[in-house]
């Protein structure tokens, strides 16, 4: 019940970010594409340094960043090769493992197939996701401040 908590008060502090609605969903939808994107490793150095650029909210941005996380990543990138896969028409085979002759360039032999699937999907998905993500967090910040206005109002 613990994360599930502090999901909710990550997403809190998001909406109360004192910016326009568009603004913070843009920021978080950009984390999100971000953290879907093949570029693994690299997501949170391109968040921040998009951040800087654009001058976003580090936290926010971060926050869609870290949707893809050590939990998540494995589902995550797979339904985003398979989604390459359907979109490529690609016929691809998972190969066996010959464990008695495993090295890295048999390993990256037999996994290159995947590659151009794998960077298809995961922009597909990134797109979806952040498209998705822009319109609950849009929403969500426009009815938190309609009813903070609401709630100063009837205070009045």
């Amino acid at each position: 019940m613990a994360l599930l908590e502090r999901f909710r008060a990550t997403v809190i502090q998001i909406l109360r970010i004192d910016d326009t609605p568009h603004r913070t969903a843009m920021t978080f939808a950009v984390g999100v594409f971000l953290g879907m994107s093949a570029l693994i490793g690299l997501h949170a150095p391109i968040a921040l340094a998009l951040a800087w650029i654009f001058r976003l909210n580090r936290a926010v941005v971060l926050s869609g960043v870290f949707v893809n996380n050590p939990w998540s990543i494995i589902p995550i990138y797979t339904f985003s090769t398979w989604i390459g896969t359907v979109l490529l028409g690609a016929d691809i085979k998972v190969p066996g493992i010959d464990w008695g002759h495993i090295s890295i360039g048999n390993i990256a032999n037999d996994l290159g197939q995947f590659v151009l699937p794998f960077v298809v999907g995961t922009t597909v998905v990134g797109l979806s996701s952040a498209v998705l993500s822009y319109v609950i967090i849009r929403n969500a910040a426009e009815g938190m401040r309609e009813s903070k206005a609401d709630t100063g109002a009837d205070g009045d």
